[in-house]
């Protein structure tokens, strides 16, 4: 069964509460998503696998350590998890960006894919999944659907809620894919909406509704 993982460091935690608030603003939600994402990136990417190079300091030649291995993709589920794209570049500037686009049909509450588009060698990197919330898990599994029948075998999923009712689905879905959230809430309410949650991340991140 994939691992969860969830952020306690006490920034993450407070901006956390400050997106929830019904009254912060798109530009403030959105700036609050990019450092969240930068700070869960640190984690995120705590295994990447390093190599010694020799370099030449000022001083004297010395070995030291430098990343390698796989490189990183970041795959936003659109539209919320654009939000996050920027926060993880900031860190890998090198990573490449893929997409995919699937949506929770609203009379069936299941997901519906409608685009997918990955880096050319995505089957080559570690692959980081990202979408705001995890509510029923469905399009979340099914964006790692897609991205495994790409040959992708190195995937991680973050999101920035989750519900555990979306982990326990994602979890037996795809029981291979870790998942790193920044707060576990409570449950999904009679709408799938996560509970305490802080309402549509896509309406509230660009401003629609």
């Amino acid at each position: 069964m994939s691992n969860l993982y969830v952020m306690q460091h006490p920034l993450i935690k407070h901006k956390v509460t400050m997106m929830r608030d019904k009254d912060t603003t798109s530009k403030d939600f959105r700036e609050l998503l990019t450092e969240i994402s930068l700070l869960m990136g640190y984690e995120v990417t705590r295994d990447l696998p390093l190599q010694e190079i020799e370099i030449e300091t000022p001083m004297c030649v010395t070995k030291q350590p430098v990343l390698s291995g796989r490189s990183i993709g970041i795959v936003p589920i659109l539209r919320a998890g654009l939000g996050m794209v920027d926060g993880i570049l900031s860190l890998v500037p090198s990573a490449k960006v893929g997409h995919i686009g699937c949506y929770r049909d609203h009379d069936t509450k299941k997901p519906v894919e409608y685009y997918c588009k990955l880096p050319v060698d995505a089957e080559q990197r570690e692959i980081i999944v990202v979408d705001p919330m995890l509510a029923t898990g469905g399009s979340a599994a099914m964006a790692i659907d897609f991205i495994k029948e790409k040959g992708v075998k190195n995937i991680k999923f973050m999101c920035l809620i989750a519900a555990p009712e979306g982990v326990k689905a994602l979890q037996e879905a795809h029981p291979d894919v870790d998942i790193y959230t920044a707060s576990l809430d409570e449950r999904l309410d009679e709408n799938c909406y996560i509970l305490p949650g802080l309402g549509d991340a896509g309406d509230r991140l660009f401003g629609t509704k």
